[in-house]
């Protein structure tokens, strides 16, 4: 045992995720049934505890990969909850991130294995703790951070549609955007790389799928350009 700070009171660190997905025009949230106490089987944010040989950022990337099957993906730290009762069972200071996954490369297996399901944010019920204000801060960061940077992205697959990513947007800001604006916006960068296929399954005509250039991105970033919405 080291010899320092002995007169210290000691408690636990934890990191709890916010992982977010979207499929079918809605913004889902991964979440689980706690699997022991205090508040056994209760819907929880996935999550754990920082051990000795980690940082903080290989804690979240664990838990993320644990429950995802997922590597590298964007991740935010949101901030530290350290109410003093914030948690039952002891004195618990957590660290919250939110990430972002593209949901087509979720396993779904680990949904049983953790005994986790995918709920709409929109409809979310009752989490432990402060679970639910940590959901509320995160949207609240995705929403300030989509407007000025292309975060959003990060939530669909390599090729995605116009309406696709108009979906994304509509359903991270819960509203009705109009079609001609966003586009003229999006297109207006020039950040899109249009392919030579489209998306067929919801009509004959079809619409063209698009991938997003992270490189002409970055390149423009040092000319002084800026991503809006």
């Amino acid at each position: 045992m080291s010899p320092f700070y002995i007169e210290e009171e000691k408690f636990f660190i934890s990191v709890d995720c916010i992982i977010l997905g979207f499929k079918e025009d809605k913004l889902y949230l991964l979440i689980s049934k706690r699997k022991f106490d205090p508040l056994k089987g209760q819907d929880t944010l996935m999550g754990g505890f920082l051990r000795p040989n980690e940082s903080l950022s290989e804690t979240v990337s664990r838990v993320v990969l644990e429950y995802t099957g997922i590597d590298n993906v964007y991740m935010e730290q949101i901030g530290a909850y350290s109410a003093i009762d914030r948690d039952e069972g002891e004195r618990v200071v957590s660290i919250a991130y939110y990430a972002l996954i593209d949901m087509e490369m979720f396993d779904e297996e680990l949904c049983k294995t953790h005994n986790a399901r995918w709920e709409d944010v929109s409809k979310l019920d009752k989490l432990i703790f402060d679970h639910n204000q940590m959901v509320d801060d995160a949207i609240g960061i995705l929403r300030r951070k989509a407007a000025t940077l292309p975060v959003g992205f990060n939530l669909l697959p390599e090729k995605f549609t116009l309406p696709q990513l108009q979906s994304l947007y509509e359903a991270i800001y819960q509203t009705t955007l109009d079609k001609r604006n966003f586009r003229k916006k999006i297109l207006e960068m020039d950040i899109l790389e249009k392919q030579e296929d489209k998306d067929k399954s919801s009509s004959k005509r079809g619409a063209f799928y698009y991938k997003y250039d992270k490189d002409k991105y970055e390149e423009l970033l040092k000319k002084g350009y800026y991503f809006f919405l």
